[in-house]
C-alpha cells in the first residue's frame, strides 16, 4: 500500500513539475514573441528620426527633454564608449576650409581614400584666391568674430566657451560617412550599451573579409588626400554590406526594419549614388535632399550628421528644442515661464528664428553651436 501511494504521489509530483515547465515555456515564448512585435512597432515608427525630441507627461514638468544624441565618428567613442572601431586622434593639418563645404577629411568607404582639401604648403601661391585665405587653423577664429560683428551679445559667449569641433584639431578628425550614417541607424530607439554590443556583433559578421581587405592595403581609388591609416580596422564596406542578406544581419542583434536600413544606405553607396566626393564638394541643400531620401534618416539626424560630422559650418536646425530654447532666452525672454502649447513644447516659431539666424550666415552652424551653451544643453556626445 505504502509503496503504491508512494509510486502515485512521485507521478503526480512529476507531472506538475512537467506542467510548470511547459507553462514556463509557454510564457517564455509568449514574453519573447511580445518583445519581439514591440521592437518591429517601434523601428516602424522611426523610418525618420524626429526632428523635435518627443516629451513625455509628467507632473511637474519644469522644462523640455534633453536634445536628442546622434552618432557620428567624431563622438561614437563618447556615445558607446570605447569600442574597437575607435579610430586615434588626427594631427592638425593646415587645410584650406570653405564655410559653404565640407571641412572635415572624408575616408572613402569602398577605396579606403581620403577626400579633403588640399593643404596650405601643397597649394601653389598663384593659384590662391588672396594672401591671407580662409584654413583649417583660422576659420574658427573668421567665424567667431563674423558673430560678434552681427551681434555684440555673442562675446560673453565665445570669451566662455571653446568650440572645439570647429578648431584646428577637430577639423582634423577623419570620418567615414557609412559608418556614421550607419552608426546613427542602429542606435535608433535603443540605449547606448546597446546600440554599442549590436554594432559590435554587425562587424563581427563581416570580419573575415575586412581581414582581407587590411591584408591587401585596403583597395585603391581617387581621393584627396591619400590612403588611410595602415592597420586601421575598417568598418565593413557598403558593397559587403549590399551583398548581405537580411536574414543574416538580423542575428546581430538588428530588427526588420533596421537591417533594412543599413542595406538600402549601403545600396547608395555601393553604387555611387552617395559618396565622400559628393559628401565633401556638394552644396548643402543637396547633400541635405540625398541624406534625408534615405530610408530610416531623418531631417534632424541629417543636420546633426552635416554639422558634427562632415563639419559643415552653415547648418542650422529650426526644429532642435535646445537651439530653440536657448535662442529664446538669447534674446532676453525668461524661457522658465514659457509653456508648452497642445503638448509640445515652443519656445520661438521657426519663422523667428529663421529671421534672427539668416544674419549668422555662413557660419550658422557656429551660432548653433553656442545658443545650445545659452542654456547649457548637454552636446558632448556629439562632440
Amino acid at each position: 500500500m505504502t509503496t503504491r501511494r508512494s509510486a502515485r504521489l512521485s507521478a503526480i509530483r512529476e507531472t506538475i513539475s512537467e506542467s510548470a515547465g511547459q507553462t514556463e515555456s509557454r510564457a517564455s515564448s509568449t514574453a519573447s514573441r511580445k518583445r519581439k512585435a514591440v521592437e518591429e512597432d517601434r523601428d516602424s515608427k522611426s523610418d525618420e528620426a524626429p526632428s523635435t525630441p518627443t516629451r513625455r507627461r509628467r507632473k511637474n514638468a519644469s522644462g523640455p527633454p534633453a536634445t536628442p544624441k546622434l552618432e557620428t565618428p567624431a563622438f561614437t567613442s563618447q556615445l558607446n564608449g570605447a569600442t574597437p572601431l575607435q579610430k586615434p586622434r588626427a594631427k592638425a593639418v593646415d587645410r584650406l576650409a570653405d564655410p559653404n563645404r565640407t571641412n572635415a577629411p572624408l575616408f572613402s568607404p569602398e577605396t579606403s581614400r581620403i577626400v579633403a582639401s588640399k593643404p596650405l604648403d601643397a597649394v601653389s601661391p598663384s593659384k590662391l584666391r588672396d594672401a591671407n585665405p580662409t584654413t583649417t587653423a583660422n576659420i574658427l577664429e573668421e567665424a567667431c568674430a563674423h558673430l560678434i560683428k552681427v551681434d555684440q551679445r555673442m562675446k560673453p559667449l565665445i570669451d566662455r566657451h571653446h568650440c572645439r569641433i570647429f578648431s584646428p584639431e577637430g577639423l582634423a578628425e577623419q570620418v567615414d560617412p557609412f559608418e556614421a550614417l550607419a552608426s546613427g541607424i542602429i542606435s535608433q530607439q535603443v540605449s547606448g550599451a546597446a546600440a554599442k554590443a549590436i554594432k559590435a556583433r554587425f562587424v563581427a559578421l563581416f570580419e573575415d573579409g575586412l581581414s582581407e581587405a587590411a591584408a591587401a592595403g585596403g583597395g585603391g581609388g581617387g581621393g584627396g588626400g591619400g590612403d588611410a591609416s595602415a592597420g586601421r580596422r575598417r568598418f565593413p564596406q557598403p558593397s559587403q554590406v549590399a551583398a548581405t542578406s537580411i536574414e543574416k544581419l538580423r542575428t546581430a542583434g538588428l530588427s526588420q526594419r533596421k537591417a533594412e536600413y543599413l542595406v538600402g544606405l549601403a545600396e547608395k553607396f555601393a553604387s555611387g549614388e552617395l559618396s565622400a566626393h559628393l559628401l565633401a564638394d556638394a552644396p548643402y541643400e543637396e547633400v541635405l535632399e540625398k541624406l534625408i531620401a534615405v530610408r530610416g534618416l531623418g531631417k534632424w539626424s541629417v543636420e546633426m550628421f552635416a554639422c558634427f560630422g562632415l563639419k559643415r559650418m552653415d547648418v542650422f536646425s529650426l526644429g532642435d528644442l535646445g537651439v530653440q530654447r536657448g535662442m529664446a532666452a538669447f534674446v532676453g525672454r525668461d524661457v522658465a515661464k514659457l509653456k508648452g502649447k497642445g503638448g509640445k513644447w515652443k519656445y520661438m516659431s521657426e519663422k523667428e528664428m529663421e529671421e534672427i539666424s539668416d544674419r549668422f550666415r555662413p557660419y550658422r552652424s557656429v551660432f548653433m553651436w553656442y545658443m545650445w551653451r545659452v542654456e547649457e544643453t548637454d552636446v558632448s556626445t556629439m562632440e
